[in-house]
C-alpha cells in the first residue's frame, strides 16, 4: 500500500515536472524576441536557475536547449535566431537555411589613428568578402564551407556535370559542436565566440588586404565582441580587433563590422558580356559550353532591376514602370551639410538613363535616417548602398560593389569619398578652366561651383557603382572645333561619357564664351545607352537568347561614332587616354598650352591670399606642370599607336590598325614646337623666385620623359613591326630617327650656343641612345644598325662643330659628348 501510494506520487510529481517544462516551452517560444521593425531589444530571460556551465565544445553532446539558454539569456530574432548568455554567443541557425549562400562582407567601422596606407584603413573601407554555407555533418556538427562559383558544368543531366563536381570539392573551413537542438528540432543551436572573438579569413580581414595594410598577430586579450545583431536578411557583427602591425611590432585597434547576408534563392538571371560596353563582369569556365574544349564566360555587373509584378504587362508595351525594387543610395551623417544636395543629385542624375531602360524612379538618393529611425539602420549593414564620407588628406573617391557572383547581381555598393578631393578637384577646374570661367580664378571657389564639381564626380562614381567601367574612348569621339562651340556644348557636353576621364573642357577659349555646361563633364549619350543596353529586361527571352538581339542592337548602335567604347586596358590606343579630350591630341593640347600660358600670366595674382606664404602658388605652378605633361603624354601616344576597335565578325573592318603616319609626324611636329624648343613660358622667374622650384629639373624632367618613350623597346617594337606589315605607308624607323635629330641638333649645323636646356636635352638624348645601342646589340631587326649608324653621324656632327663653335661652354658640351661617342663608336 506504501509503495503504490508512493508509485502515485512519483506519477504526480513527474506530471508537475512535464507540465512545467510544456509550459516554459510554449512560454519561451511565445515570448517576444528583438526584431529589425521594432525601436527596442525585447529580451528573453529565463528565470529558472541553472548552476550547469553553458558548453559548445566539439566533444560534447548536445545539451537541452533551455538549459543552454538559461536565465540571463537575451535573444535577438532574424536571419539566425542571436542569444547571448553572459559573455557567450549563440547563432540558432534553422534547417531551412542550411546549404543556403550566405554573402560575408567585413568592414572597417573605425580606423586606427595612423595606420593607413594608401588608400586602406578608414571607417567604411572593405577588408573581405565571400561565401558560405553551413550544413549538417555526423557526431552533432554544424560545419562551415567555403563557396566558390569559378567552374560551370551545366545541369545534372549533363553528363560533365559529375565530373567538374568530383574536381571541385568546396572546402570546409570551421566546425562547430552542436550545443543544442531547438524544442522542434528544426534548428541547430552552435556556440561561436570563439570563432567571432578570434582571427579568421572568413568575417574579417582577407589575405591580400592584411598584406596592403601590414595586418600582422591578433592580441587576443585585447579584443572583444562589441555586439551581435540581427535583421530578417542579414546578421551584423560588431568587434574590436587589435592586430600587430607586421612593419614595426606596434599594435593598432580597429573596430570592425562583418555583414551576413542571405543570397537569394534563385540567382537573378545574368546577362552575357559584350566587349563593346564597359561593364564590370564576373566570370566562370564553363566545361559544356564547348564540346572539344573549354570557354571563359562573362557576364556583366548590375542590380537586379525588375518591373513589379502588376507591371510587367504595361512593360512589356513600352510604358514606364516603377521597379519592384529601387537601387537606394544613402549619404552619410557625417557629410558636411552644404554638399549633401549635389550628392543627391549626382545620383538622381542617372534617372534619365534609367528612364532609356523602361523605368522610373529606379535610382533614388536619401539621407541616412536619423533619430528613433536610426537604432535599427546601419552605415555598415551589407543591404544598404550609401556615400561614405571620409575624414581623410587622400584626394580621391572611389565606388566598389559587392556582387553575387552566381549571377552579377549587385547587392551593394559604399562609394568612399574622401575629404581633400575637393582640392584637387579645385586645382584641375583652376588649371584648365580658368581662363574661361572667371569664377576659378581664385583659391576657394563659391559653394555653387564647388558643389556643381562634387555632382559631376558623384555621377562619375555612382556609374560605377551601378557597374560601368571607365569609357576613356569617349571624348576622343568629339571633333576639337566642337569643344568650342558654345551652343554645341550647351546640348551634348565635352565628352559623350561621364565615365571618362575628360573632366574639364580645356580646349575653349576665353572668346568663345562656354558657360558651366560646356566645361564640366556630365552624364552623356553613351551612358545613356550603356545603363540601356545593361538593365533592358527581356522577359520572353533566355540570357542565351539574349545574346543574338544584343549583339545585333549593339552592332547597329556602333554606327554612332559618340557610342564607341574604348577600353581602359588599351594601353596603345592614343583614343582611350586618361584626362585627355577631343579628336586630334595635337589640336586639343595646342588649345591646352593657350590656356595655361593664361594661367601662368596671372598665377601670382589669381593665387593670392593674405597671410597665406606661396604654398598655394607652389601647388598651381606645379600642377601646371603635370598638366603640360599630360598634354604631352597625349601626343606621344600617337606615336606607334594602334587602333584598336572590338568587333563581331559580322562587322566590317580590321580590329587593329595602325595609326595614320600623318598622324605620327603630326605628333612629333609638336614635340619638336612643344618639348624641344625650351618651353620658356614655364620659366617665370617671379613665380620660381617664390616657389624654390628649379627651372632645368622642370623642363628637364619633362623632356626625359619625352625622350623614354621615344626611344622605349615598346615604341620602337611598334614602329618596326608596322613598317614590316605597311611597308611605305608606315612611320619607317629610317625617317624617324632623322625627325628626332632634326630637331635635337639644330644648333650644330649653324654653330649656333646652345643654352643650358638644350645642353640638358643633347646630352639626355646622347645618354639613351647610347644605352639603347648596347641593348639592341642581340637585335636582328633594324633597330640595332640604324643607331649605330646614328651615333656615327652625330660623332662626325659634334666633331665639326667644335672647330667652329665660338661659345665656350657650348664648346666644353660639345668636346663632353664627343668623348662619350668616341668610347661608345669604337666600342
Amino acid at each position: 500500500m506504501k509503495l503504490r501510494m508512493c508509485s502515485r506520487f512519483i506519477f504526480f510529481l513527474s506530471s508537475i515536472v512535464l507540465v512545467s517544462l510544456n509550459l516554459r516551452a510554449q512560454t519561451l517560444e511565445s515570448l517576444p524576441l528583438l526584431r529589425s521593425d521594432t525601436t527596442k531589444h525585447d529580451t528573453i530571460k529565463n528565470e529558472t536557475p541553472s548552476s550547469v556551465p553553458a558548453g559548445n565544445d566539439q566533444l560534447s553532446a548536445p545539451r537541452n536547449y533551455y538549459n543552454l539558454l538559461r536565465n540571463k539569456a537575451v535573444s535577438r530574432k532574424g536571419l539566425f535566431t542571436v542569444h547571448k548568455v553572459e559573455d557567450k554567443f549563440y547563432f540558432e541557425i534553422p534547417d531551412s537555411l542550411l546549404g543556403r549562400d550566405l554573402l560575408v562582407v567585413g568592414r572597417i567601422a573605425q580606423g586606427a589613428a595612423g595606420v593607413r596606407p594608401g588608400y586602406t584603413g578608414y571607417a567604411g573601407d572593405q577588408i573581405g568578402s565571400t561565401i558560405i554555407r553551413f550544413e549538417k555533418g555526423p557526431g552533432h556538427k554544424l560545419f562551415l564551407r567555403r563557396i566558390t562559383y569559378q567552374d560551370h558544368a551545366g545541369d545534372t543531366s549533363n553528363a560533365m556535370y559529375a565530373a567538374v563536381v568530383r574536381s571541385n570539392l568546396q572546402p570546409l573551413v570551421a566546425a562547430f559542436g552542436i550545443g543544442a537542438y531547438s524544442p522542434y528540432g528544426k534548428a541547430s543551436v552552435i556556440e561561436v565566440t570563439d570563432y567571432i572573438n578570434g582571427d579568421n579569413d572568413i568575417l574579417f580581414f582577407n589575405s591580400s588586404t592584411k598584406k596592403s595594410m601590414h595586418v600582422g598577430g591578433l592580441l587576443r586579450n585585447m579584443c572583444y565582441i562589441k555586439d551581435v545583431d540581427s535583421f530578417p536578411m542579414n546578421v551584423e557583427l560588431r568587434t574590436i580587433k587589435t592586430y600587430n602591425l607586421t612593419s614595426s611590432g606596434e599594435p593598432f585597434t580597429l573596430e570592425l563590422n562583418t555583414s551576413i547576408v542571405l543570397l537569394p534563392e534563385k540567382p537573378m538571371r545574368k546577362r552575357f558580356a559584350d566587349r563593346r560596353v564597359g561593364y564590370f563582369t564576373e566570370r566562370y569556365t564553363d566545361y559544356n559550353a564547348n564540346p572539344q574544349g573549354v570557354k571563359v564566360v562573362n557576364y556583366i555587373k548590375r542590380y537586379r532591376l525588375e518591373p513589379k509584378p502588376e507591371d510587367m504587362e504595361r512593360y512589356k508595351k513600352g510604358e514606364l514602370v516603377e521597379p519592384a525594387r529601387p537601387i537606394v543610395y544613402y549619404i552619410d551623417p557625417a557629410t558636411p551639410k552644404k554638399w549633401v544636395p549635389y550628392l543627391i543629385k549626382g545620383i538622381e542624375d542617372w534617372q534619365v538613363a534609367f528612364e532609356r531602360a523602361g523605368f522610373k524612379n529606379a535610382i533614388q538618393a536619401k539621407q541616412a535616417p536619423a533619430g528613433a529611425e536610426k537604432l535599427n539602420w546601419s552605415l555598415e549593414d551589407a543591404r544598404h548602398s550609401a556615400i561614405v564620407y571620409k575624414p581623410s588628406s587622400i584626394a580621391n573617391a572611389a565606388g566598389p560593389i559587392i556582387t553575387d557572383p552566381r549571377s552579377g547581381e549587385i547587392l551593394e555598393s559604399h562609394i568612399n569619398w574622401y575629404h581633400n578631393l575637393m582640392s584637387i578637384l579645385r586645382n584641375w577646374y583652376f588649371i584648365q578652366c580658368a581662363p574661361s570661367d572667371p569664377r576659378a580664378r581664385k583659391m576657394k571657389f563659391d559653394d555653387a561651383l564647388m558643389g556643381e564639381l562634387i555632382r559631376s564626380v558623384a555621377a562619375h562614381e555612382v556609374g560605377h557603382s551601378l557597374g560601368l567601367t571607365h569609357n576613356f574612348g569617349a571624348s576622343s569621339t568629339v571633333p576639337v572645333e566642337k569643344l568650342r562651340d558654345r551652343e554645341w556644348l550647351e546640348e551634348h557636353g565635352h565628352t559623350p561619357s561621364i565615365m571618362d576621364y575628360a573632366r574639364f573642357n580645356y580646349v575653349a577659349q576665353p572668346e568663345d564664351s562656354v558657360s558651366e555646361r560646356g566645361l564640366i563633364s556630365r552624364i552623356g549619350e553613351y551612358d545613356l545607352w550603356a545603363i540601356e543596353w545593361g538593365y533592358r529586361w527581356y522577359p520572353d527571352l533566355q540570357p542565351e537568347e539574349e545574346i543574338a538581339v544584343l549583339n545585333k542592337w549593339v552592332t547597329e548602335k556602333q554606327e554612332n561614332k559618340s557610342l564607341w567604347y574604348g577600353s581602359e586596358l588599351t594601353t596603345d590606343d592614343p583614343r582611350t587616354q586618361t584626362e585627355d579630350i577631343g579628336s586630334n591630341a595635337m589640336q586639343a593640347s595646342e588649345y591646352g598650352i593657350k590656356n595655361l600660358k593664361r594661367v601662368m600670366g596671372n598665377l601670382l595674382t589669381w593665387t593670392y591670399q593674405e597671410n597665406d606664404g606661396y604654398k598655394d602658388l607652389t601647388e598651381i605652378y606645379n600642377g601646371v606642370t603635370n598638366q603640360f605633361d599630360y598634354y604631352l603624354g597625349h601626343v606621344l601616344t600617337n606615336i606607334g599607336g594602334i587602333y584598336e576597335t572590338p568587333k563581331s565578325p559580322a562587322q566590317a573592318g580590321p580590329v587593329f590598325q595602325m595609326v595614320a603616319v600623318e598622324s605620327q609626324k603630326e605628333a612629333m611636329e609638336f614635340l619638336k614646337r612643344n618639348i624641344f624648343a625650351t618651353p620658356t613660358w614655364l620659366l617665370d622667374t617671379m613665380v620660381l623666385a617664390r616657389t624654390g622650384e628649379s627651372p632645368t629639373q622642370t623642363v628637364g624632367k619633362s623632356q626625359d620623359m619625352v625622350l623614354r618613350h621615344l626611344l622605349s623597346t615598346n615604341t620602337l617594337s611598334k614602329l618596326s613591326v608596322s613598317e614590316a606589315m605597311y611597308g611605305d605607308r608606315a612611320y619607317r624607323l629610317i625617317d624617324y630617327f632623322n625627325d628626332i635629330d632634326e630637331a635635337m641638333w639644330k644648333e650644330l649645323k649653324t654653330y649656333s650656343p646652345v643654352d643650358i636646356y638644350r645642353r640638358n636635352l643633347q646630352r639626355t638624348y646622347l645618354d639613351r641612345l647610347i644605352e639603347l645601342s648596347e641593348k639592341a646589340g642581340k637585335d636582328y631587326r633594324d633597330v640595332g644598325p640604324i643607331i649605330r649608324v646614328k651615333l656615327q653621324e652625330i660623332h662626325g656632327l659634334i666633331k665639326k662643330a667644335i672647330s667652329r663653335t665660338k661659345d665656350p661652354i657650348t664648346v666644353y658640351h660639345l668636346k663632353f659628348m664627343e668623348e662619350k661617342l668616341a668610347q661608345s663608336v669604337d666600342n
